[in-house]
């Protein structure tokens, strides 16, 4: 088989509510798309979220920098397409939205090739689950108006689904207005459902963040997320030194190189590495293996579409990240159908390649320009 064609789409899709995170505020997300069609009529998926604005740039990447190196190719020389786009993109890329163009066409080939062999993808890569992995519920996201008793009410409801863990924002209000809201979380949930707590980089310095963490530390948080800013890694080792909380990062790192530098610095006890920023599939697998040379857990970030299957396959990985509400994620938006989860584990699709379905209705409603 042959790749015959690689087409790209960009989508904006609506929240449907203004998401207040501690460094920005988001009303919509923008999602670049990929299919990719093999000679024997296959079609592979893929995609990455490309943020609030100019999205479009990834899905330029494809279309002008990188579908070269696929056209033609065989789908299974995964590793010697992945190398021929990052070599031919180092002047643009590396991270950012060439990296994450390079992840979804990464991601669409892995499913074209489980398509090809007729299983699921997860059996592709070698599963050590049988059919399902744990789930924890990812909101708790700040909205105007919201209270601390709203969002106990929140988690409390995820707990009701069968969560074994809830995970929240922190460090968008006052220190003293956020350990309100963890305190009444924890006491909503009790203390047989680990609290997750999420500052997408809010603090500015090491000596803010482990201040912060440290207030938090009675509730007993399962781990602080992004505490500071994602290139400050000697801070982040700082307070991972610091506080009794672990701390995870990683969503917007890239590529086995960045997450080397993540583990040299002791920056972190839980990587979170994202498949759709990584570097895609291929990408995303050896920084898995790398951690699990250095006894580190993986937690990936978002898309439990695609990191279902790859938690399933890979030992050292410990949770994949699900957001129940459709107002924080909007990407099962387009998804014939979301993913299933059952007493808090995410349920693996028996059927060939990611097992998900594009709404075509609703790409075309969202839709920039199209598929080309």
């Amino acid at each position: 088989m042959q790749v015959t064609s690689v087409v790209a789409n960009t989508v904006i899709v609506p929240m449907g509510t203004t998401l207040i995170y501690p460094n920005h505020a988001m009303q919509n997300r923008e999602f670049t798309l990929v299919k990719i069609r093999g000679s024997n009529g296959a079609e592979g998926f893929g995609f990455c979220c490309s943020g609030t604005r100019v999205g479009h740039l990834s899905t330029i990447a494809v279309r002008d920098l990188l579908r070269t190196h696929v056209v033609g190719k065989d789908p299974q020389q995964t590793e010697e397409i992945w190398n021929a786009m990052f070599r031919d993109s180092v002047l643009h890329g590396r991270r950012g939205s060439v990296m994450r163009a390079i992840s979804a066409i990464d991601i669409a080939l892995w499913d074209l090739r489980a398509k090809d062999a007729n299983v699921s993808l997860c059996y592709l890569l070698g599963t050590n689950r049988k059919d399902r992995v744990p789930a924890y519920a990812s909101g708790g996201v700040y909205m105007e108006g919201k209270t601390a008793d709203d969002l106990a009410r929140e988690v409390a409801g995820y707990a009701e689904m069968g969560y074994r863990a809830v995970k929240i924002k922190v460090g968008g209000l006052s220190l003293k207005e956020d350990v309100v809201r963890v305190k009444a979380c924890r006491e909503a949930i009790g203390s047989e459902v680990q609290l997750l707590l999420d500052a997408n980089n809010a603090w500015s310095d090491a000596h803010t963040a482990i201040r912060a963490v440290r207030q938090f530390e009675p509730y007993d948080p399962g781990w602080i997320e992004e505490p500071v800013m994602p290139d400050e890694m000697e801070a982040s080792a700082a307070v991972a030194a610091a506080v009794s909380v672990p701390v995870a990062t990683g969503e917007l790192e890239a590529t086995r190189w960045g997450f080397q530098q993540l583990i040299h610095y002791k920056a972190a006890s839980i990587l979170q590495p994202d498949a759709a920023v990584c570097g895609g599939i291929s990408e995303w697998r050896k920084i898995a293996a790398l951690a699990a040379a250095h006894s580190i857990p993986i937690a990936p970030h978002w898309f439990p579409e695609i990191h279902m299957h790859l938690v399933a396959a890979t030992s050292n990985a410990i949770w994949v990240e699900c957001v129940p509400d459709t107002r924080v994620s909007s990407f099962a938006l387009i998804l014939k159908s979301p993913v299933e989860v059952q007493n808090g584990d995410a349920v693996l699709p028996t059927g060939p390649g990611m097992g998900i379905e594009l709404d075509e209705k609703a790409v075309t409603r969202y839709s920039v320009d199209g598929w080309h």
